[in-house]
């Protein structure tokens, strides 16, 4: 078992040896199973904002459209039979034995649960039962040596004691500080942490009535696509009557203590929490979408532009109630939680508390002077230990800034582990950065609504490869093409789109062992305008993200206006694993997965016919375009057995660059493909020619650029200008 509190920053647990992910040409691999490749991931820690005063009563009881009841254990069921029988709970589900501390290891000291106040909640002494409730020890056994008043942690135990705040949270011996982290973030941000602490007036102690109290509580987290409600009984883990994990400032708080506890029984056990990433637990406290960035990487300390737009974007998920955190990167264990010279720590999670641009001067001076200084406030989950360069708490960079400024930015004078630092320092000193963005939904809002589309899907391996589902990246070129595909649209000239994949989570218990994420990534593929059935052949890759063994992979990527395809993948093929695939434009993508690959036979096939050809019509550009005096604004539409695919307009040019595709699947091979070119105009579009291809799938000749011919079917005659075009037929329906 955990031994007493250790000094700040010493590890209960040892995090193994060093893990170096060998990965093939073509796509690479990172890891965070530990210390090292641990530090390649932005985020992952081992471990180690002004208070909100508590809303009115009844506002933290947020109600979700749909929350699901974590193993079908109903808090409101529960607590009712607690309430009638007279009994305080004891979940059966996370039991106050070791098997909920640990999921391997050999325990230390004797670890005693115990609930925060005993007496007063519990039966008299007449009722049956009372004598061997009272000498339960650690692990269910009864203990002759307990007395009721050893069973209790404090004596005035409360959910909040004035208000929350970030810095009520102590990280304990477990080295979760990239949970407590997160955790101080969500303290800050009433609307959120009311979502994961629900009913807090209904939970919360109340001494006038005790009988009320059952001793049970529910959290609420995000997990893999919907709002999942979890159970815990108020039993924790102490050592000395000391808890030993996630504790307040004020020893009657509880709120962080039981949080943690309800994160511990999603995750298997409370050692589970020992090293991860701070990305997870924000978008589990809020539902949001993570984004990593490496500083280091886009060399933000020594761009400014860069860092100017980085700093814009912060400040706007800040003032929109994302959360942020930030973390130096361990390059060895040795590395881990080393302190640096100037006071911070190496793989060590930061929350960040603040981010605001700071007037500096004194007076009228200051206001009509208007410079201002991009500057971040922190907080390190330990309480203590604080950044002792340029505007740490006593510096004299202070004396630029008003008392007014200062009283209003909330800067104290104490080692509290929370401190300010220019944004430039940040970008030196910080390698990694986590943005959860909270993604807008509501039309109602005045902010940016983004359109979201949500998809489940599953890797999942098979013999036959039309249903393996598990193709590995794209090193794996003969299965890449069979895992899931998603198809997507563009629809404006160009777009952000934002895409997280995230896979199930995986509980570390003692029968099944550590739950090891799978080394996953994603490819996103420029395809036809008319694309229906999955890909088989490579296309233009748009954009890709990396491939880490991580919970969720995110992309922010700019593409122009088109149809895409998403191809998730595991690093290696053959593994099994469910996944959430997340994606985010500005107005609806139509985002589906592609199941079929080529046209079904139906029962009309032998009547209507089936196709015998597919055909690829890329058509690149054209050029001489018939002159006009401000130039063509010309587009193509690529025309086959009735279907058609039109590109965009390209406005004021001669020699247009239209990088349109079409793909066909050709019932009547005989009857060519017709390519028009034409002049777009307010009152009627000009033609200005086609040009007729046979695609015969003998051509050896892929690239034809063809003089456009008017359509008189008896003798056409040349018009000018040229287009080129790249044709690609086969017999084998699956072979584009």
């Amino acid at each position: 078992m955990p031994a007493p509190a250790p000094a700040p920053g010493q590890p209960l647990l040892d995090l193994g040896p060093e893990l170096e992910a060998a990965a093939p040409s073509g796509c690479s691999l990172r890891s965070c199973a530990r210390a090292v490749s641990v530090s390649r991931q932005p985020g992952w820690t081992h471990g180690g904002a002004a208070g909100v005063p508590p809303p009115s009563p009844g506002a933290g009881a947020t109600m979700f459209s749909c929350v699901k009841p974590y193993e079908d254990q109903s808090y409101s069921a529960l607590r009712r039979d607690c309430l009638r029988r007279k009994v305080l709970f004891e979940d059966p589900l996370f039991p106050a034995t070791d098997d909920s501390l640990y999921y391997k290891g050999t325990p230390g000291p004797t670890v005693r649960w115990k609930r925060p106040k005993y007496r007063g909640h519990f039966p008299a002494p007449h009722r049956p039962g009372w004598e061997d409730a009272w000498r339960m020890g650690s692990s269910g056994c009864p203990s002759s040596s307990l007395r009721p008043r050893a069973l209790d942690i404090c004596e005035d135990p409360r959910l909040f004691v004035d208000g929350i705040s970030s810095h009520d949270l102590h990280q304990g011996q477990v080295g979760n500080c990239w949970f407590v982290a997160a955790c101080s973030s969500l303290a800050s941000r009433e609307s959120l942490w009311q979502k994961v602490i629900p009913d807090w007036k209904e939970q919360e102690w109340d001494p006038e009535k005790p009988d009320a109290y059952a001793g049970i509580f529910h959290f609420r987290f995000w997990r893999f696509g919907e709002w999942v409600d979890v159970v815990i009984d108020d039993r924790l883990p102490t050592v000395n009557n000391q808890l030993i994990y996630c504790h307040s400032n004020a020893r009657n708080e509880f709120w962080c203590a039981l949080v943690e506890k309800a994160y511990a029984k999603l995750a298997g056990c409370y050692q589970a929490l020992d090293g991860g990433n701070t990305a997870d637990a924000l978008v589990d406290f809020t539902g949001g979408v993570s984004e990593p960035i490496d500083l280091t990487e886009g060399d933000f300390a020594n761009d400014e532009t860069k860092r100017n737009q980085l700093f814009e974007r912060m400040l706007k998920v800040h003032s929109r109630g994302g959360l942020i955190s930030a973390s130096i990167k361990a390059m060895t264990a040795a590395d881990m939680e080393a302190r640096l010279a100037c006071g911070l720590v190496k793989g060590h999670a930061y929350a960040v508390t603040d981010v605001r641009k700071v007037r500096l001067g004194h007076g009228l001076l200051a206001f009509f002077k208007s410079e201002k200084l991009d500057m971040i406030r922190l907080r390190n989950p330990w309480g203590e230990r604080e950044w002792n360069g340029p505007w740490s708490d006593t510096s004299e960079e202070w004396q630029k800034v008003s008392k007014s400024e200062r009283e209003k930015m909330g800067v104290t004078v104490q080692d509290d582990g929370e401190f300010w630092m220019t944004f430039e320092d940040v970008c030196r000193y910080f390698t990694d950065i986590i943005k959860c963005r909270l993604i807008n939904t509501s039309y109602l809002s005045i902010h940016k609504t983004w359109e979201e589309a949500r998809l489940h899907g599953a890797w999942m391996p098979h013999e036959d490869p039309r249903q393996n589902r598990s193709g590995g990246c794209i090193n794996h070129k003969d299965t890449f093409f069979q895992n899931p595909q998603y198809i997507f649209d563009v629809k404006k000239p160009e777009d952000e789109v934002l895409i997280c994949i995230q896979q199930r989570p995986k509980r570390s218990t003692r029968r099944e062992g550590k739950g090891e994420n799978l080394a996953i990534g994603f490819d996103i593929y420029k395809v036809e305008e008319n694309r229906q059935y999955r890909m088989h052949s490579l296309q233009h890759k748009a954009a890709s993200s990396i491939y880490i063994n991580s919970r969720s992979v995110f992309l922010r990527t700019e593409q122009p206006e088109g149809r895409y395809v998403i191809i998730p993948t595991t690093f290696e093929p053959g593994h099994t694993g469910e996944f959430l695939l997340r994606v985010f434009t500005d107005v609806p993508s139509n985002c589906r997965e592609l199941r079929l690959d080529e046209p079904p036979h139906t029962c009309w096939s032998s009547l209507c016919g089936y196709p015998q050809l597919v055909t690829q019509v890329h058509v690149l550009g054209a050029a001489g375009l018939k002159d006009s005096p401000t130039g063509a604004n010309s587009y193509v539409i690529i025309k086959c057995e009735g279907d058609k695919v039109r590109s965009a307009v390209q406005k004021g040019a001669s020699s247009p660059e239209y990088n349109v595709k079409g793909i066909f699947y050709r019932k009547k091979p005989s009857q060519p493909i017709t390519v028009q070119v034409w002049n777009h105009r307010v009152l009627k579009d000009e033609f200005l020619g086609q040009v007729h291809l046979k695609a015969d799938p003998d051509d050896l000749q892929p690239l034809h650029t063809l003089h456009l011919r008017d359509r008189d079917s008896r003798q056409p005659s040349d018009l000018p200008g040229t287009v080129a075009v790249h044709i690609l037929s086969s017999t084998s329906l699956m072979a584009v």
